[in-house]
């Protein structure tokens, strides 16, 4: 059967992903092949002191992408998209979307970038004796709760994007174990009901007495159904009215989860990092941590296996503006060089620089960088007297940035913990360019790290093949089921290069010393 008749028999699965800069759709047949795709741009905003994304950016997004899937259907395939075997939705993680009783948002959706919540998070993680990053809903919830805000007695429920959207669509409140995961606690499957009962009693102290029991979505596991698309939710994603209702959909994942099913890291001693706007590792354990890190999240996969995530907040934001700048410099030089040309260009030639970058030390904060102690975004580069400044050195140097962080974190798994890890699989953009990021990134980890052909799709495809196994696993676990997918799909590794290793490593001697110095500078006052 040809994939166009697949599709117009609806034997394919959609899988939809809101990252942080882009939303993409991707579409698979029955071999969980990619056939189609699509996407739209957007960005977060900065109002009121809040990362935020609006109601209407959200609405008007994921039907701009599912509008860009249909056209790229329509002209690879001259058919129409209209039918589906299963779907699935995928977003950011953590975060903050509190609802009435009406399903009105309270407040502007507050994202996983904001460090807003330090108070709450230090507290929690107290109490639970687990860590509580700032990003998580929980945290947030607790923040509000403590700074009294007005809509705190309004709560009926809260959400997740992934799960917001997932009831747009379906009308019910439902997340994947791996996103709940980035709520609250997860044991044995479930919200650790002990750590509930304290947060309630907690929270009773400050005048809210609703049982968080009652807030959140409940907990699915990969291949169980999470409802059927209804008419209003079919009209919402497809304005054109062309899809039709009743498409079974699986349970709404994080990009955590769909980045480890993207990338078959869903056992022991595997593990991937997901590269975007911000980075993140996630490595399956074999044993539980000894101690709680505040630099490591406790997660867990699409299955509900424990998962060490070191979530950083910044990673290739920095680098596309260095991108533009140089496309900047092109134009006016009368040259006609494409963007991707560009990336291709100054990535490859970063591998002509110095192992430990020539004393060029980048950081590229935006935002806050809890894994690094740096509370609000200042980009900065600084190079020592004797360096060596060349384009190689300082390209090579932003490139290390973006793992920079991400290292920190990964030598308390490493070092402290003594976690081991037979290979990560690197999916993300920046990873386009063959051999370069990952090569770096190798040498970061000192562990091999692959990148499949499908690197590219990312999270969107991670979450078709989730819609696809509720339909197709025949029995098969999630790992078993993926076994099957990933036999046959190409892949490249790397191993890490003793003199990249050594110099990795002197590069970040540096880039820790000089943290000082950009901390410092979350001091000055730039209003005054």
């Amino acid at each position: 059967m040809t994939v166009r008749d697949k599709i117009e028999n609806g034997q394919v699965y959609l899988g939809i992903e809101l990252g942080s800069t882009r939303i993409k759709a991707v579409l698979t047949d029955d071999t969980a092949a990619p056939v189609a795709g699509g996407s739209h741009s957007w960005e977060n905003r900065y109002e009121n002191g809040v990362w935020t994304y609006s109601e209407k950016d959200i609405h008007d997004g994921i039907a701009a992408a599912y509008r860009d899937l249909k056209r790229d259907v329509s002209e690879k395939y001259g058919v129409k998209l209209k039918k589906l075997s299963a779907m699935g939705i995928s977003a950011m993680m953590h975060g903050y979307l509190a609802f009435d009783e009406d399903d009105r948002l309270l407040v502007p959706f507050r994202t996983w970038r904001n460090t807003s919540t330090a108070e709450a998070a230090e507290k929690l993680t107290a109490l639970f004796d687990f860590n509580i990053p700032q990003r998580w809903s929980i945290a947030h919830l607790y923040q509000a709760i403590l700074n009294k805000e007005p809509h705190i007695p309004e709560i009926s429920h809260l959400n997740t994007l992934a799960g917001y959207i997932h009831f747009l669509l379906t009308g019910k409140r439902v997340l994947g174990v791996g996103d709940a995961s980035g709520m609250f606690p997860i044991a044995h499957g479930d919200y650790d009901s002990s750590m509930m009962e304290r947060f309630d009693l907690a929270a009773k102290e400050h005048g809210f007495t609703q049982p968080l029991s009652t807030l959140l979505p409940a907990v699915l596991t990969a291949g169980d159904e999470g409802g059927i698309l209804t008419e209003s939710g079919a009209k919402l994603l497809d304005p054109e009215g062309d899809l039709l209702p009743g498409v079974p959909l699986c349970p709404p994942e994080g990009d955590a989860g769909t980045g480890m099913t993207a990338t078959n890291a869903v056992l022991p001693r595997t593990g991937n990092v997901s590269a975007g706007t911000s980075v993140f590792s996630m490595l399956v354990l074999e044993k539980p941590l000894s101690s709680v890190y505040t630099e490591i999240d406790m997660v867990t996969t699409p299955d509900g296996a424990p998962v060490a995530m070191v979530h950083c907040n910044n990673c290739c934001s920095e680098l596309d503006t260095w991108i533009n700048l140089f496309d900047e410099f092109v134009g006016l030089t009368g040259g006609k060089q494409s963007k991707s040309d560009l990336y291709d260009i100054l990535y490859k030639n970063a591998l002509k620089g110095e192992a430990d970058c020539g004393g060029v030390i980048s950081y590229n904060f935006l935002s806050g960088e809890p894994v690094a102690g740096v509370d609000s975004g200042r980009p900065m580069y600084f190079r020592t007297p004797d360096s060596r400044m060349s384009l190689a050195n300082f390209f090579r140097s932003q490139l290390y940035s973006s793992f920079g962080a991400l290292r920190n974190g990964m030598d308390i798994l490493f070092k402290k913990e003594n976690a081991s890890a037979d290979n990560f699989t690197g999916h993300g953009g920046i990873f386009k360019t063959e051999g370069v990021a990952q090569q770096f990134l190798a040498d970061a980890l000192d562990t091999p790290v692959s990148v499949m052909k499908t690197a590219g799709e990312g999270g969107a495809w991670g979450m078709a093949l989730l819609a696809a196994f509720m339909v197709l696993k025949n029995g098969k676990s999630l790992p078993e089921w993926l076994d099957t997918v990933f036999s046959s799909m190409e892949k490249t590794t790397l191993s890490p290069d003793p003199d990249g290793v050594k110099g990795f490593a002197g590069y970040m001697e540096l880039y820790n010393k000089g943290l000082e110095a950009e901390r410092k500078l979350n001091d000055v006052d730039y209003n005054g």
